[in-house]
């Protein structure tokens, strides 16, 4: 009898041993870290000043995880371009991706509106912060949301009210279409990817903007779809993609430096404007 007890219970001593086991080996795991660049671009970014804490932009705790997803100085953002395009949810950003943000709403965007319907751009609808992989696909790359690095623009709201968005507008009224085509080559100048309709299936309702590192340098970009169109702003541009540099001043805010800090974080409003569909290129 005693030497049954003891078989019938040995295998349960042995699946609890194992258990504690597993639970020990996680508690010792070496947590896998971001890239280098990542914080070195944030710090630079805060530490240059172009990106000042407002009633628009307020600084928040690091984020750490799950996983390398976080990011070490978030930014809460309502309204970009000092509070004058209000965002439709609050996003979850890094100072780069504000800093270029602005830069591409002043030199880009606003332009375009003035020049096309006579009135600002006074509000957007985008998506940002989110961890996941591209394209929610398990064993994908994390996505550039997944670091802060990266907003999905759906809309955009004029003064007069009136809102053109990527899904109906890129085949839309004529103003709409070349308005949207002005962002999309625009954006080539001042982001390392930028992703729209054509691209692929998964961009058919959004632009995609990021500043992830290309190539071995991280110097290279990812414009697509190609399109044939000349912008207003100049440069005859026919090919909206890897010609087109990334800007100087997006280049500089992901270089190195030397040396190198989420608690309520909103994620991207998937059951609102599904912003979940980013598949890149092979290497992004």
């Amino acid at each position: 009898m005693t030497s049954g007890a003891l078989y019938r219970v040995g295998p349960l001593v042995a699946a609890s041993a194992l258990l504690a086991l597993v639970a020990a080996c996680g508690r010792y795991q070496i947590q896998e870290e971001r890239e280098p660049w990542r914080a070195q671009a944030e710090l630079q970014c805060i530490r240059s000043g172009v990106v000042k804490a407002s009633w628009a932009i307020e600084r928040s705790s690091a984020m750490q995880g799950p996983g390398t997803c976080g990011m070490d100085q978030p930014l809460r953002v309502s309204a970009l371009s000092a509070g004058t395009v209000g965002m439709t949810q609050r996003a979850t950003l890094g100072c780069p991706m504000v800093h270029a943000a602005d830069l591409w709403l002043a030199d880009i965007v606003q332009p375009a509106a003035q020049a096309l319907f006579g009135q600002a751009v006074v509000e957007a609808r985008m998506g940002s912060y989110s961890c996941r992989p591209r394209n929610n696909q398990r064993g994908a790359k994390l996505s550039e949301h997944s670091f802060g690095n990266a907003l999905d623009v759906f809309a955009f709201r004029l003064n007069d009210g009136r809102e053109i968005t990527v899904k109906g507008g890129w085949r839309g009224a004529p103003e709409e279409q070349e308005f949207l085509r002005e962002v999309f080559v625009g954006s080539c100048r001042h982001f390392a990817t930028v992703l729209g309709p054509g691209a692929d299936a998964f961009h058919y309702d959004h632009f995609h903007l990021d500043l992830a590192r290309h190539g071995a340098r991280g110097d290279r970009t990812v414009c697509k779809p190609v399109i044939k169109f000349t912008p207003r702003s100049g440069g005859g541009v026919e090919v909206a993609a890897a010609r087109s540099p990334v800007a100087s001043a997006a280049r500089a805010r992901q270089s190195p430096i030397d040396g190198a800090t989420g608690d309520g974080v909103e994620p991207e409003s998937d059951a609102d404007i599904d912003p979940n569909k980013d598949p890149y290129g092979p290497d992004q």
